[in-house]
């Protein structure tokens, strides 16, 4: 067997949290081939198969009792190029924000509002990422993915992907679709999205009047690395809870009992609420509890201060949701994914 297996690994430095538990066993896959011989192993071994990527989304709860795959693939490519309109595939193990600044060297627009999101390009669709404006399904082409039931390849269009705020089919059917690679239909021409306050704020800020979108992609790392912190430095997962959807008419009686609340009217008639402003009115924000915590300076980040587990992370979550269901009558969901014993497919 080719694939390198690790025993008993520790998986600490394989999620942004930088929760301490291990994986029974722990590989890399760099090719589709690796990718097989990890999904032929899982079965004859009968152990189940944990697919990762940068471990951005993840909170681990327990040690890991499966063969636990890493996405390494790398690979950049141009597929289509009409001299305006240009496709471009990346392997599922390129990180995101290192593609997001490759796009942005070869001319190309149309990802500079995701600029340094963590994690992996084959994670990215699973979450339908979103930041400023832009989500993946804005700039989706297609992507290839093995179906883990029966181990064929299958090419997915947006329409199939069933993108939906920070879901997608992939994330409706957890465990059947491992995304080998995915392809965007992005820009020679700039086609900006300065809708959000805080970027036009922040380019008005940095001097520029006429922005390209490597400048908008500038000012977006400028914003995020206020607010969120470094993974490498204080463990976490970006934005911990969705951005909760009610009705217009529950949004207007609350904004009647408070004035300060932060609402966006959605297409469909429904209000998205600010959840970071719920939490923090909820008085959770800089909240700390041994290791477990919520970041002072944004209170949708939870935070690992060094020695949490993943455990003492999820009842905090737990926590702050049934705090926030009383208080509102509004309920939040978490957006990482959450191991816990039991709940893989094998």
């Amino acid at each position: 067997m080719s694939l390198q297996l690790q025993v008993d690994a520790s998986l600490k430095s394989f999620n942004s949290f930088g929760v301490d538990v291990r994986a029974s066993l722990l590989a890399e896959a760099h090719t589709d081939s690796d990718v097989r011989e990890a999904l032929q192993y899982s079965v004859d071994q009968q152990l189940p198969l944990l697919v990762i990527g940068g471990g951005s989304n993840l909170l681990l709860t327990s040690d890991v009792h499966a063969l636990v795959l890493r996405m390494v693939s790398r690979g950049i490519r141009i597929v289509a190029d009409n001299a305006q309109r240009v496709v471009v595939e990346a392997e599922a193990g390129e990180v995101w924000h290192a593609f997001v600044l490759w796009t942005l060297e070869q001319g190309l627009s149309g990802l500079e509002n995701l600029s340094l999101i963590p994690g992996t390009v084959g994670a990215a669709p699973m979450q339908n990422i979103g930041a400023y404006g832009v989500e993946i399904k804005d700039v989706f082409e297609g992507l290839t993915a093995l179906d883990r039931y029966t181990g064929k390849l299958r090419e997915f269009s947006l329409t199939d992907c069933e993108f939906g705020y920070r879901d997608s089919v992939f994330k409706q059917q957890p465990g059947r679709w491992l995304i080998l690679r995915v392809r965007f239909a992005l820009s020679r021409v700039e086609r900006l999205h300065l809708e959000y306050g805080p970027v036009r704020q922040r380019l008005s800020e940095l001097g520029v009047e006429r922005p390209t979108a490597s400048d908008v992609s500038r000012a977006i790392c400028s914003i995020r690395s206020e607010k969120l912190p470094d993974p490498a430095v204080l463990g976490n997962a970006g934005s911990f809870f969705k951005n909760p959807l009610v009705s217009a008419q529950q949004a207007d009686e609350l904004k009647s009992q408070y004035p300060g609340l932060i609402g966006y009217p959605q297409a469909d008639g429904q209000v998205k609420l600010a959840a970071g402003w719920l939490i923090e009115t909820a008085g959770w924000k800089g909240f700390r509890e041994a290791d477990a915590g919520v970041h002072r300076l944004q209170s949708l980040v939870l935070v690992n201060y060094g020695a949490a587990t993943g455990l003492q992370l999820l009842a905090l979550a737990q926590r702050i949701q049934a705090d926030i269901q009383q208080r509102f009558a509004v309920q939040l969901e978490m957006e990482p994914n959450v191991y816990k014993v039991g709940n893989l497919a094998g």
